[in-house]
């Protein structure tokens, strides 16, 4: 079993080249695993965690309802933002400046075959990460991600999650808003559900701005012990 995960930080990037990227990854582990179970060659395959910031982009999963986003062509392209129907799971979420996006890129017959537990472990580091800025964040009961304030009035959204898996291999990942502007979330409906706000890092220190550099840092911490990963550049 191989626990090394290469790490790559992608800087701004397209959203569509970085999904592509991803899919070349994820095609490659697929293909390593088919090799070794045709030829019994006993080959290792490959981890990849990719950081990265997308231009102002709008993903709707392939069980997304499209009525949630909330705009014409038109006025996605006066807002400067893009659309695109993906294939991870969930329904409808925003990237943009500001927000960490998280993809790892992991064959789980290297840690565990659970996809439950692949996406409890990506919450717990989350959660763990934001517990360093002093802020109580939790799971909500049915619904993916990480939230503020849990079964109440002011419940709100600071990480969306979507993977994608096959042969237990994973791609897609988190979303998590540090300093993100959250006036384009006005313009969906967050992962199909209503009545919820979403927040930021930022908002919810109080501070202009938040080193990202930092979060990442810690979310590498994180991420390795949870997973037991060596983490190499």
């Amino acid at each position: 079993m191989n626990k090394i995960v290469k790490l790559e930080d992608l800087g701004t990037k397209d959203f569509k080249a970085t999904w592509d990227y991803q899919e070349q990854l994820f095609k490659a582990i697929l293909d390593t695993k088919i090799k070794n179970r045709r030829e019994d060659a006993g080959l290792e395959t490959n981890n990849h965690f990719l950081f990265v910031e997308h231009p102002h982009v709008y993903t709707l999963g392939k069980s997304g309802d499209l009525s949630n986003l909330l705009l014409s062509e038109e006025q996605l392209a006066e807002k400067g933002a893009s659309f695109y129907k993906i294939n991870r799971g969930g329904d409808i979420t925003y990237h943009g400046p500001g927000q960490i996006v998280g993809y790892p890129i992991l064959d789980l017959d290297n840690f565990f075959t659970d996809i439950h537990k692949y996406l409890r472990f990506l919450e717990e580091v989350i959660i763990l990460t934001l517990e360093e800025y002093g802020l109580k964040t939790d799971r909500s009961p049915g619904e993916t991600g990480v939230w503020l304030d849990v079964g109440t009035p002011f419940a709100r959204k600071i990480c969306a999650m979507g993977v994608r898996a096959s042969r237990w291999v994973t791609m897609h990942g988190f979303a998590l808003n540090v300093n993100a502007d959250l006036g384009y979330f006005d313009n969906i409906i967050p992962c199909g559900i209503r009545g919820k706000a979403v927040t930021s890092l930022n908002v919810e220190l109080g501070l202009e701005k938040v080193d990202d550099q930092d979060v990442k840092s810690k979310l590498l911490k994180h991420f390795a012990k949870l997973f037991e990963a060596e983490m190499t550049n």
